[in-house]
């Protein structure tokens, strides 16, 4: 919910019920402004969006048709709680933080609309390591903004990615089909880091619920046109799909990618998105447990390396 002019000028955190506002501080935020929940927050945060990739592949429905699903489920789930509790927050959003909130919407559909395809074109490997240089866009898109991210940020995304690299491998192949799926995932990539920039930046004056409301709302709207668009089957899934289609948007996408919304105005875009690397070790252990699939020997050295990415990037913050 937007503060107040008093508040923005003075900087206090605004006080109405039912609201869950943003920091309105000037600087990026980080671990050394953040409250100790949120840290923990994160941890449940990856936790959840690890469950997303052995839920997509239990799943026997058409990729796009997931990634809106998924959205639209959401968006069911958040309207009676945004118009009941956050109805106004949202009536005051702002027109600024509002068209910053529909174009991490925008870029949220992109990001879907690029990675999933790509792991039909290319190989899993590639399209997963590809995808998650996030955080290395994320730094990029910061630096262009005018912030100077400390060396050591460099150091831990760039070691924390390389933790994805061991463990997924990039094996980009000459055919013509597979560099295609390469740029798509890559493209999915960026615009992931720009959908975790801006939405660090609307929660800066808008609660939770009220942020992803609008931004799960034009995702689902968009990628609704897409489906439509290109023919996508919608429906006709048996029980079983419906009912995985549900756990997916329960667990990887109201308390993964919303946890994400919640911790980025305090723990910043830096730390959030590399600690988002840390779902490819996690679904590598999930699918272990769940589905019986061995993980590969690269999965716990992996881990390691991109956890010490993480603290170096969370250090980095600290010391900002």
């Amino acid at each position: 919910m937007p503060v107040s002019a008093t508040t923005r000028r003075t900087g206090a955190r605004s006080t109405t019920p039912g609201t869950e506002p943003g920091p309105t501080s000037a600087p990026i935020p980080g671990p050394h402004t953040a409250p100790r929940i949120d840290v923990v927050l994160l941890g449940v945060a990856v936790a959840s969006v690890s469950f997303s990739a052995p839920l997509i592949a239990a799943t026997a429905a058409p990729a796009l048709a997931i990634a809106f699903w998924r959205n639209a489920m959401a968006v069911g789930v958040l309207t009676p709680v945004a118009l009941l509790k956050h109805r106004a927050g949202l009536r005051h959003f702002g027109r600024r933080p509002l068209l910053l909130a529909l174009s991490a919407g925008a870029l949220l559909a992109l990001h879907f609309g690029l990675w999933l395809p790509s792991l039909r074109m290319t190989s899993v490997a590639s399209s997963t390591a590809l995808c998650t240089t996030t955080p290395i866009w994320t730094t990029l898109l910061l630096r262009m903004r005018g912030h100077r991210p400390p060396r050591m940020v460099w150091a831990g995304t760039l070691l924390a990615v390389a933790g994805v690299v061991i463990l997924t491998g990039v094996d980009l192949t000459l055919s013509p089909r597979a560099l295609a799926g390469d740029a798509l995932a890559l493209g999915g990539g960026i615009a992931a880091a720009g959908y975790v920039l801006l939405g660090a930046e609307v929660r800066r004056t808008a609660s939770t619920t009220a942020y992803t409301f609008i931004c799960y709302s034009t995702t689902a709207l968009i990628l609704l046109g897409v489906c439509l668009a290109s023919g996508v089957e919608l429906g006709g899934y048996d029980a079983t799909t419906w009912v995985q289609l549900a756990a997916l948007t329960a667990v990887a996408q109201l308390l993964g990618h919303s946890l994400f919304n919640r911790v980025v105005a305090t723990l910043g875009p830096s730390v959030t998105s590399t600690a988002i690397l840390l779902e490819t070790p996690g679904a590598a252990l999930i699918a272990a447990l769940w589905l019986g699939q061995q993980p590969p020997v690269a999965a716990y050295p992996a881990l390691l390396v991109i956890m010490a990415g993480l603290a170096l990037v969370v250090r980095a913050s600290r010391s900002a």
